[in-house]
């Protein structure tokens, strides 16, 4: 079996920022060699996160708005995490969309449903943040 490790950075100038990383992914495949397998992509920050939905605009606004009613930015005085930092929120957005994707490769190429795209999202930016991509299989 063998394996293969990248490691990629993202640096949002926003806040909050939803980014389509299918290809990135699609390219560590190729690199990696491996035909048959497992891909892991995790976020490596606890305010970020990498899921699989639909690249559609409407629904990344939806995203925003439904995360925005269930853990608000501000006021930054209703988190008790809030004492040294303003993130919290971006805490529980992370926990609420997740840490990472699991995808099956086949025939060298990431085994995705028709509209399925993968997505780093960020949720406290304006920094640089680590995302990992691991591969293993033959």
């Amino acid at each position: 079996m063998k394996s293969y490790r990248e490691v990629f950075i993202v640096h949002t100038p926003s806040r909050r920022k939803l980014i389509n990383i299918t290809e990135k992914l699609s390219q560590a495949v190729r690199k990696s060699g491996i035909k048959e397998g497992l891909l892991l992509c995790n976020s490596m920050h606890i305010t970020s996160s990498v899921f699989i939905n639909d690249d559609e605009s409407g629904l990344h606004q939806d995203f925003e708005n439904w995360l925005e009613k269930l853990a608000p930015e501000k006021p930054y005085s209703m988190y008790y995490h809030n004492t040294y930092e303003d993130n919290a929120d971006a805490h529980l957005k992370r926990t609420i969309m997740g840490r990472e994707v699991v995808i099956a490769i086949t025939n060298g190429e990431l085994d995705l449903g028709t509209w399925e795209r993968v997505f780093y999202g960020e949720f406290d930016g304006k920094r640089d943040k680590s995302v990992l991509i691991k591969i293993i299989g033959e």
